[in-house]
């Protein structure tokens, strides 16, 4: 799914996951995410502001990392993911629960978060590694709003972090290259971002190349991500409109104020 640099960038729309053509390598291209800290810092803010959660839906779940440490640290966690190559990493994670930690604290459903509808209800939703900045228009954004205050019992609280819009447009994305390897694969990935600030999105082109190390072959990938920033007054509108306050907002993980230097923002919502 790759298109050209200066063009309009994708929409996401329900047939176009943008996983999917490296869901495969997804895991390896992240190794150096520090998915427990994150967890951790998660895990924070729901003590912090909802105390007695017990259970938590995830919107994007991806390969399931977030959502299988979340199990671990006591939550019921139920994680939605609508790519089917990502499912199924997640699926064989699930398997390597510790030995004595119980399996029935974690599920996953393969649907589509601006549409899904479990029938039931959760302490707190989240959204994590910029879930929401994939929501590309508004109404991809408001569905994603009105999904999390669905499934979220009176007082739940919807946890997300988004690129935020005062520190894309003072600090400016830039094309980056990043190359990881393990004993099978060496990956090459080039990010050429294209900013499109009428619709408040950065064209993200993808040039991936995948080196087999035993066969010495090169598989070669394009794909284009779309993502939308955010603004504080911003989400704030949408807050309101789908039965939120809210309630924190500050630089993901470090938790300093918001600024032109935060490049990632998380908010935190209360249902009302």
């Amino acid at each position: 799914m790759s298109k050209t640099p200066g063009t309009t960038p994708l929409q996401q729309g329900n047939n176009s996951p943008v996983f999917a053509s490296y869901a495969h390598y997804y895991d390896l291209l992240y190794r150096d995410k520090d998915y427990q800290a994150e967890v951790d810092y998660v895990a924070g803010l729901i003590r912090r502001f909802h105390p007695g959660a017990r259970s938590i839906m995830e919107l994007g779940s991806g390969t399931g990392k977030h959502a299988k440490l979340l199990a671990e640290a006591g939550y019921h966690v139920h994680g939605i993911e609508r790519s089917p190559e990502m499912l199924a990493r997640a699926a064989a994670s699930a398997k390597e629960y510790p030995m004595g930690a119980r399996t029935d604290r974690l599920d996953f459903t393969q649907e589509d978060i601006r549409t899904v509808r479990l029938g039931k209800h959760f302490d707190a939703v989240v959204a994590l590694f910029h879930v929401m900045s994939y929501q590309t228009t508004n109404e991809d954004v408001r569905a994603a709003f009105e999904t999390a205050r669905r499934h979220l019992n009176k007082g739940g609280i919807f946890i997300f972090d988004v690129w935020y819009g005062p520190a894309v447009l003072t600090k400016r994305p830039e094309t980056r290259i990043k190359r990881v390897k393990d004993e099978k694969t060496e990956i090459t990935r080039l990010a050429e971002p294209v900013l499109h600030p009428n619709e408040n999105l950065v064209a993200v082109n993808y040039h991936v190349f995948v080196r087999d190390l035993a066969s010495k072959t090169v598989a070669e990938l394009k794909e284009t991500h779309a993502m939308r920033y955010f603004f504080k007054p911003e989400i704030e509108l949408w807050s309101s409109v789908t039965g939120f306050t809210p309630k924190h907002a500050a630089e993901w993980f470090t938790e300093q104020p918001i600024s032109t230097a935060t490049w990632g923002a998380c908010f935190c919502l209360q249902a009302l």
